[in-house]
């Protein structure tokens, strides 16, 4: 209870500070005492107008009722407390670490090594290399020792002995006597930058300077280049093995399709009628272009990059998704750096350039506001940490004086020993893969470093950058909403199984269906097999005996389906008239089609189970109403007419 009187005084106290920070003529409106500024509201409708779509909401009073609306879910997601969550704040830590990169400058460095990368990648090298293992926490000594061995390595090479033999000799990686340290062919990304810097910069022939990486000293001899296999555009026809159809056999099928297009049959009309890729079926099989290794499916690369001649076609294919019929279309234009800079960004962030940005980001801060590291930190942690900080198990006298010693300074800002030491309680329990204290100590500390540098970048940043600032709260409160949403709404719709029935129940008109065929479809690749195929229907065959008449000699004529079809069904002919019996013969995607109408089943009710995602849906809408109608009436909504007034004069004019 006094836990709830205090946090009711500080709202009060939030309150009247705000209302002092904002004069009265810029309120707009006020829910629950809280000020809303006219310039909030201006940005926001400017901002969202064109995304309106009842022009009755586009007026500025229509508008406002839909702000208001956001506004009190906002201040309702507060009053739930969902703002402290840590799912909340775990959510808008990475969008402010997101957004901030186009104020902290981290994108102009991550822009400049995506355009190195894009200029490498043109090329793939192939190398053999040598490794002198050594870790960065090695005793003096040790390192000194290893950087001594490679040194003479290199020498040797240098001098002409043959690279392979010295790989083999000296060589501290895994299987080297027989490997000889080769690489085979690899591209940017595919090794750590440093290794990768200095592959690119080495002549075919040459030897590499000696190269420090988190796993030793490296020297790499090149032995050649090449230029990188452009990307290839192809379409196919997938029959997917996954569907669980039992009406047909998925690879008995797509060997039915090959024979029909070997037959001279449309590829474009057979992938329309019979490709389970809905994506690609609408578009005659046509798939985005790729690149070796993009489609993470080995066996369909494979055979697409088998394929030569545009036109060409391949037997079907097995992968993980089911059976292919590809067809090779062209070569693709190696793509402009502009194309692939977005994705060429994100494997930069993503990979181990990331410690180059950091680095450079950190600095460019530093330089902004001023920092001061105070000497000593690792000396008195390496003491006052025990070992069992690699068990994940350490924890940390908080009594002891010295964390009250400065450990760095930045800006206005002041961390000590004891903020580090609580960061790495909390932090080692996520540590994996390092077994020697100092380097789990100076790991943890630059990660400290760097994060609170970035905090203090970000906080600054919202005092001092109005568009920051209008963002990131618009991040915030979006945020908010969708959380109260799921919380009372979305969840309790998916969980209220009773609710659902009953509004189903109540809402049954809204879910029937129309007349249904319990039918056989044969598609046909000439109307005279589709004529044949009438005939024999008509005549009281089975399936499986007209197959066996008109797909003789190994040819295929026709394909069968069998189930319960409605009108726009992919495989029911828009033109089919629902009558027992068998119809008509219709032409549709170049095809035959002949369906013969066992049973007509009648419009009605479909049942929960197969439209609950229309219902769950109308449910959440009905949910939603009711919610919004209580959100009026708890809280409190004042209206500054004098402000509105100014507002409509200004943007409905």
């Amino acid at each position: 209870m006094l836990k709830s009187k205090i946090a009711f005084l500080f709202v009060l106290a939030v309150s009247a500070t705000a209302f002092g920070q904002i004069k009265k003529k810029d309120v707009l409106l006020s829910i629950d005492g809280e000020p809303v500024s006219v310039q909030e509201f201006k940005r926001v409708y400017k901002k969202n107008l064109d995304l309106v779509q009842d022009e009755s909401q586009k007026t500025v009073e229509g508008y406002l009722e839909l702000f208001i609306d956001y506004k009190l879910k906002t201040t309702e997601a507060r009053a739930q407390g969902l703002d402290e969550t840590q799912n909340y704040s775990r959510e808008f830590r990475k969008y402010q670490e997101q957004l901030s990169r186009n104020y902290i400058y981290e994108d102009k460095v991550t822009s400049d090594l995506a355009r190195e990368a894009y200029e490498r990648g043109q090329e793939e090298i192939n190398a053999n290399h040598i490794l002198v293992r050594t870790a960065f926490d090695d005793l003096p000594q040790d390192t000194l020792k290893a950087y001594k061995k490679i040194t003479e390595v290199r020498e040797k090479a240098l001098a002409g002995e043959p690279f392979d033999e010295l790989a083999k000799q000296y060589s501290e990686e895994p299987n080297a006597s027989e490997t000889a340290g080769h690489l085979g062919w690899f591209g940017v990304f595919t090794m750590v930058y440093p290794f990768e810097t200095a592959a690119y910069e080495t002549p075919v022939g040459g030897v590499s300077d000696i190269i420090r990486t988190e796993f030793g000293y490296h020297i790499l001899k090149v032995n050649d280049r090449r230029e990188k296999v452009s990307q290839i555009m192809v379409s196919h026809i997938m029959i997917s093995d996954k569907n669980g159809d039992a009406s047909f056999d998925p690879k008995e099928r797509a060997e039915e399709i090959y024979t029909m297009l070997k037959q001279g049959e449309s590829f474009e009309n057979l992938a329309k009628q019979f490709s389970d890729d809905k994506n690609s079926a609408i578009k005659g099989g046509k798939l985005r272009p790729f690149g070796r290794g993009d489609l993470r499916s080995e066996e369909f690369e494979n055979a697409a990059y088998g394929l030569n001649e545009p036109g060409e076609i391949s037997k079907p294919v097995k992968s993980e998704f089911g059976w292919h019929i590809i067809r090779f279309e062209q070569e693709i234009p190696e793509p402009t750096f502009e194309e692939e800079l977005a994705k060429l960004e994100r494997q930069v962030r993503d990979g181990n350039r990331h410690k180059v940005v950091t680095q450079a980001v950190n600095q460019k801060i530093k330089d902004k506001y001023g920092f001061k590291l105070h000497n000593g930190y690792l000396d008195f942690f390496n003491e006052f940490v025990t070992d069992s900080v690699l068990r994940r198990k350490w924890k940390y006298n908080d009594q002891e004086p010295k964390l009250e010693t400065k450990l760095f300074t930045i800006g206005d800002k002041t961390l000590k020993y004891r903020d580090l030491a609580e960061y790495m309680s909390v932090r080692q329990k996520r540590m994996r893969g390092v077994n020697k204290k100092t380097a789990a100590l100076t790991s943890m500390y630059d990660e400290f470093e760097t994060m609170e540098l970035k905090n203090y970048f970000r906080n600054r940043l919202e005092e001092e950058n109005e568009e920051y600032a209008a963002v990131i709260s618009e991040y915030r409160d979006g945020l908010l909403i969708f959380d109260l949403m799921e919380e009372n709404i979305w969840n309790k719709a998916k969980k209220d199984s009773v609710g659902l029935e009953d509004f189903y129940e109540r809402n049954k008109d809204n879910y029937r269906h129309g007349k249904q065929l319990v039918a056989t479809i044969a598609t046909a690749t000439d109307k005279q097999s589709a004529s044949r195929i009438a005939k024999m229907l008509q005549s009281g065959n089975t399936v499986g005996q007209i197959k066996e008449t008109i797909n003789s000699n190994g040819t295929i004529n026709a394909v069968f389906s069998e189930g319960v079809f409605e009108k726009g069904d992919r495989e029911l002919p828009s033109a089919t008239i629902f009558e027992e019996g068998v119809s008509e013969i219709y032409e549709q995607n170049g095809s035959f089609i002949v369906v013969n109408v066992k049973k007509i089943l009648p419009a009605g009710f479909n049942p929960l189970d197969k439209v609950r995602g229309k219902v769950m849906s109308d449910y959440q809408m009905e949910l939603e109403q009711k919610f919004m109608e209580d959100l009026r009436s708890k809280h409190t909504v004042e209206i500054n007419n004098k402000a509105l007034k100014r507002v409509k004069k200004e943007l409905d004019s």
